[in-house]
This record gives C-alpha cells, sequence and structure tokens, in this order.
C-alpha cells in the first residue's frame, strides 16, 4: 500500500511544551511523504481541538506530548474513523502516563529503575536517598527533569516539577550509558548511544539549536558486545509490547556500569527530523527518511483501514 496519491494530514504543533519540536518534525515528514508522491495537508494545531477541512486517507500523527500523545487525540480520530499512524488510545495514554507506565512495567516484568511517586506540594519529601531524578510524569523531552544529588537542591526542583503536575515521580539514579532503540513494525533497530556534551541528556542537549545549549554526540549502532546488544533490544521490544503499541516507538534505556539495562520511557511519537533518533537507527538498517515516513504511513494505513 503506497502513498502515491493518497491524503495524507501531517498534524503538528498542539498546545504542549514541546510545540516547537513537533513542527519541525511535522515539516520534516511532510517534505518526505510530499517526494512520495501523497498529497499532503499541514495541520498546524494551537490547542486541543482538531479541525480537517478535507477527507483525508491517514492522519501521520506527530504532536509531542500533551494531547497528541496521550491518547485525547487518537480518541478523537476513533470517534470519527480518521486512520492514524502510531500507538492507539489505550496504550498511548499508558506510555505517556509515568505513573500508569511505570505500574505497567512492574506487572509485566520489565526491568525499570525503583520509584515512588509524591506531591508536589513541598509537604512530602522521597524516601529514597540521594542521588536520585525527579520529573514530571506527563512532559516528555526531558521537560523538568533534575537530578538530585544532595537533599538542599530538592526545593527548588520539586516547585519546578510543580509548574507541570500536582505529582512528582521519584526515580533511582543509574549511572551508565543513555541509550534508545527504536522498534518498527515489531522489530528492534540498531541501538543509539547518547552521550551528552555536559551534564545530562535535557533539553538543552537534546535541542541546542533551540535553546542554545551544548548538544550531544550519537553514536550508531552503540559499542556493545553481541550479547548486551541482544539483552538491550529485546528487554526494548518486552516494553514496546508491553504497553500495546501499535507501528512504532523508540524505548529510552539506562545500561548500569554493571550492565544491567534498565527502561526509562516508552515515547509513541519520538522525533521525525531526519536527524532525530529513530530516523538514525533506521539508516543505519537501510532504511532512509523518506522510506520510514513511508513505511510508518503504509503500516498504519494498513492496520486501521476497517475504519
Amino acid at each position: 500500500m503506497s502513498v502515491d496519491h493518497k491524503t495524507i494530514a501531517v498534524l503538528m504543533g498542539g498546545p504542549g511544551s514541546e510545540r516547537d519540536v513537533s513542527i519541525a518534525s511535522g515539516k520534516s515528514v511532510s517534505k518526505a511523504l510530499a517526494e512520495r508522491g501523497a498529497a499532503v495537508i499541514d495541520v498546524e494545531l494551537k490547542s486541543n481541538e482538531l479541525i480537517l477541512e478535507d477527507e483525508v486517507d491517514l492522519v501521520f500523527n506527530l504532536i509531542h506530548g500533551t494531547f497528541g500523545e496521550d491518547g485525547e487525540l487518537q480518541k478523537i480520530l476513533n470517534e470519527r474513523r480518521i486512520p492514524y499512524t502510531g500507538a492507539g488510545a489505550s496504550s498511548s495514554e499508558i506510555a505517556f502516563d509515568k505513573l500508569l507506565s511505570k505500574k505497567n512495567f512492574v506487572e509485566h516484568g520489565v526491568n525499570t529503575p525503583l520509584f515512588e511517586f509524591i506531591s508536589t506540594n513541598g509537604e512530602a519529601k522521597p524516601s529514597m536517598v540521594v542521588p536520585y531524578v525527579i520529573k514530571p510524569p506527563k512532559e516528555g523531552s526531558s521537560v523538568g527533569v533534575h537530578i538530585i544529588r544532595s537533599d538542599y537542591e530538592f526545593d527548588e526542583a520539586i516547585k519546578d516539577v510543580a509548574k507541570y503536575d500536582e505529582i512528582a515521580l521519584v526515580e533511582e539514579f543509574i549511572s551508565g550509558k543513555e541509550l534508545t532503540v527504536g522498534i518498527l513494525n515489531g522489530e528492534a533497530l540498531p541501538i543509539v548511544h547518547i552521550q551528552p556534551e555536559s551534564g545530562f541528556y535535557d533539553m538543552k542537549n537534546k535541542y541546542p539549536w533551540l535553546s542554545g545549549g551544548d548538544g550531544s554526540q550519537y553514536f550508531c549502532p552503540a559499542e556493545l558486545d553481541d550479547k548486551t546488544t541482544i539483552m538491550v533490544q529485546e528487554l526494548a521490544i518486552e516494553a514496546h509490547k508491553s504497553l500495546g503499541i501499535e507501528i512504532y516507538s523508540r524505548v529510552d534505556i539506562l545500561l548500569s556500569e554493571e550492565q544491567t539495562p534498565y527502561v526509562l520511557e516508552v515515547n509513541t511519537i519520538p522525533g521525525m527530523t531526519e536527524t532525530s533518533l529513530l530516523p538514525k537507527a533506521a539508516s543505519e538498517n537501510g532504511i532512509n527518511f523518506e522510506d520510514l515516513c513511508e513505511r510508518i504511513a503504509e503500516l498504519s494505513m494498513r492496520l486501521r483501514k476497517k475504519y
């Protein structure tokens, strides 16, 4: 099923904190699909309201974070019987909410760092000892993430997390390699090793073109022995499947100094510029950016053709 002569609405923007990143992804995918013969309609959303003036064969959803990745948009598209890319409503909701996804990992035996949830009202303190990580449970792109190495750092961090949510995820800090594994049609792509130029892989190091940060180096395939590579890829597939995710995702993993992998989160709408991590991994497997965009579209139309 080719995208040639198919009408595809590329959704980008949205009301969340990842709006600029989403627009960059949307523009890249829009161009790629047009070059493959699709009739592309760019739709830039500014709120959680979806207006499609034309009938389309597919919605290519690239709204990172709030509304696009939390299951709300998927529910609307299901009700309207409009085929769309990526994870469905239920799997999107669970993957996006770290409170739900962490519990899901535990229930399915997916190895993940120890964690707890506390109120952001400033009255509760974590029970685990430093160092630990504190973050909002429903934000992406490392928005609001803090590594707490001493008790006095907690007060400022919890104030920042409170800007985003009433609940904070507190997670065991694990020193090691930051890895990410793309999943496409149930198979793991080559592993990407992320090495920030400074600090950790936060918003500044992910998107220096937006924030003026130092950026990061990326190594694909990651320099791991065969046994570790297989172990990491199998864990990524396990996490992807445990959430019931369809089509594709990107699984973020920490590999400890003891060579134990831990799943941090699963991104149901990963970055999709030509230099993003999922396309980088796909390229290593001989899948160029246009091929990747077309394959995601084709798989999605096939999955939801009943609509």
